[in-house]
């Protein structure tokens, strides 16, 4: 057997896909705010001999032989993670977002319990709660959405509400909402209630990284993270906790596990196996690169180019949730336009145009997810590719072009045109194979 085999020899129709994949990443303007370009390093690391190794358990151990290796790879990225994030204590074994999220409702709540959670169509995340997840179906929701007239969080309505339900555990965290998280705020209401708060950061874990938004890890009992996203890391997860369990008498008065042991029990055996090494070792790479002091200049330039994008496009006429952004995300709300439910016809439109986003519900969405009224709009891949707010105002120009034509082929062929020209003077990983 040849273990030296070449994609490109082996399977060509792979080999196939993925150059045509980079070509469409190449001329495109990548816009969905949960994607990234990463490092090359990252992949590097992803696709390494790690790859090959199983290791179940935590380093020291674990269940398997040959892992001395694997043990300092695993330390090495859980120290980077909690110098970058200043935790106490981390897991970097979370295969991604979803499982991680799962892991804590595994350690904390017992089945049917009540937790508060964003709810889905105002900007949380489906495991903050939805009717079609596990955090839905296993345990009993009760959410809490924007406001109707300002379209932003209210705490004091957050607050009566934790009152008057007494949930075991708060979420906090967004993945559609284009404002601040104050996780301050929702500690002290999971306080006041005797409950526990997780801070889902998935989507903004790099300008909390960057140090351009408020960190949760003061506060939060437990928070959660995605490691791609504006992390520019893997696709994976970790979780990050405090050591001291404040609510132990109350809800594990029968376990001698700190809140760190029972996270960790969660992960592993609970829920997972084991950890995928190559992943592991490619979020280290990443945190090792957020750790330097152009990961800040980044998350900076990100948010400012969020910024200039919804300025940019208001003063195209085109509606935003909120009326603008704090953070990478910008979210479109097209009923103003006559697109109420045509999410899917803009979202292909603008596909054609080069430019990729992804259809979302708004608030109060009077459509389906499947065929919503809004747009997420995403700042983290553009400027990865060194774009500024300069670009910006070419991007917003071709969103408006595309959405005040309701999604003409003519309009997007032509701004596709200008899109190609745009994505020419930032070209992705030059000089790199992506097979090499």
């Amino acid at each position: 057997m040849n273990l030296m085999n070449d994609i490109e020899t082996s399977d060509p129709k792979i080999s196939d896909m993925i150059l045509r994949e980079l070509k469409r990443q190449e001329e495109g303007v990548e816009l969905i705010p949960s994607e990234n370009y990463t490092y090359r390093s990252v992949m590097q690391a992803a696709g390494s001999v790690f790859t090959n190794k199983y290791s179940e358990g935590y380093p020291h151990k674990r269940y398997y032989g040959g892992n001395e290796i694997v043990d300092e790879l695993e330390t090495l990225a859980i120290e980077r993670a909690k110098k970058l994030f200043g935790c106490e204590h981390a897991n970097v074994q979370p295969y991604s977002g979803s499982p991680a999220n799962q892991a804590v409702y595994f350690a904390l709540l017992n089945l049917k319990d009540k937790f508060l959670g964003f709810n889905l169509t105002s900007g949380g995340h489906l495991t903050h709660g939805s009717h079609v997840n596990f955090s839905g179906k296993n345990y009993t929701c009760v959410s809490y959405d924007v406001d109707p007239k300002t379209e932003m969080l209210d705490m004091e309505v957050v607050r009566k509400i934790a009152i008057k339900e007494k949930p075991k555990m708060i979420i906090s965290g967004l993945t559609a909402y284009p404002r601040k998280i104050d996780f301050k705020a929702f500690q002290e209401i999971a306080e006041e209630v005797d409950a526990y708060h997780m801070a889902d950061i998935s989507h903004i874990a790099g300008l909390v990284a960057g140090g351009v938004h408020q960190s949760p890890i003061p506060y939060a009992d437990v928070v959660t993270t995605t490691t791609h996203k504006s992390l520019r890391g893997p696709r994976g997860a970790i979780i990050m906790c405090k050591t001291e369990d404040r609510l132990h008498d109350l809800y594990h008065a029968n376990s001698k596990k700190n809140l760190a042991q029972l996270i960790d029990s969660a992960v592993f055996p609970g829920l997972q196996g084991g950890p995928h090494d190559n992943v592991n070792a490619a979020k280290a790479v990443a945190f090792n690169e957020a750790l330097k002091p152009e990961f800040k200049t980044y998350a900076t330039q990100v948010v400012k180019n969020a910024k200039a994008l919804a300025e940019e496009l208001m003063a195209l006429d085109i509606k935003l949730v909120s009326n603008g952004t704090d953070n990478h995300l910008i979210l479109i709300d097209m009923r103003p336009d006559g697109l109420t439910g045509e999410g899917k016809l803009i979202q292909n439109a603008l596909d054609a145009a080069g430019i990729t986003v992804n259809k979302n519900t708004v608030p109060y969405e009077p459509s389906t997810p499947f065929n919503p009224s809004g747009m997420r709009l995403g700042t983290p891949a553009v400027t990865s590719r060194g774009m500024k707010e300069s670009e910006m105002k070419v991007i917003a120009a071709g969103i408006a072009k595309v959405i005040k034509s309701k999604g003409d082929k003519t309009v997007s062929a032509n701004v596709h045109k200008d899109i190609l020209e745009l994505t020419a003077k930032f070209p992705l990983y030059p000089g790199m194979s992506i097979l090499k």
